[in-house]
């Protein structure tokens, strides 16, 4: 297992230790929505809220995984529930080592359910 596949694997067992393992203390995390959490402490506070405030990370399968030098990528389907609310996404996350850390880390994601393209969009 990789350093990306740990980080994805304590944000699935809700380990906030294990996910701080895998990041550099001045590392870089951009999260799909838009946030950039600045620093190891940052990102401990942003997993303290968000599980704080009832979010659980259901599922978070990685379906594709590549590393070439000093960076990793993945593309992965997550499920989770925030505000009481299932939710679900495609996407895929890149990510820079700095020895044995990740020091930085980006998050892409789809904005709506993929679809096989027929000749019409999806209104």
């Amino acid at each position: 297992m990789n350093q990306l596949e740990a980080y994805i694997d304590g944000w699935r067992r809700h380990d906030i230790p294990a996910v701080l393992a895998t990041l550099a203390e001045d590392c870089t995390v951009i999260e799909s929505y838009g946030p950039v959490y600045r620093g190891a402490a940052r990102v401990e506070q942003w997993m303290n809220a968000w599980f704080g405030a009832g979010g659980t990370v259901d599922g978070w399968e990685i379906t594709s995984s590549a590393a070439a030098g000093d960076t990793l990528v993945t593309e992965w389907h997550f499920d989770c529930t925030w505000k009481g609310e299932p939710g679900a996404f495609d996407g895929s996350t890149v990510a820079r080592l700095s020895g044995d850390r990740i020091a930085y880390l980006r998050e892409y994601a789809t904005t709506a359910p993929l679809y096989d393209w027929t000749g019409t969009w999806r209104d």
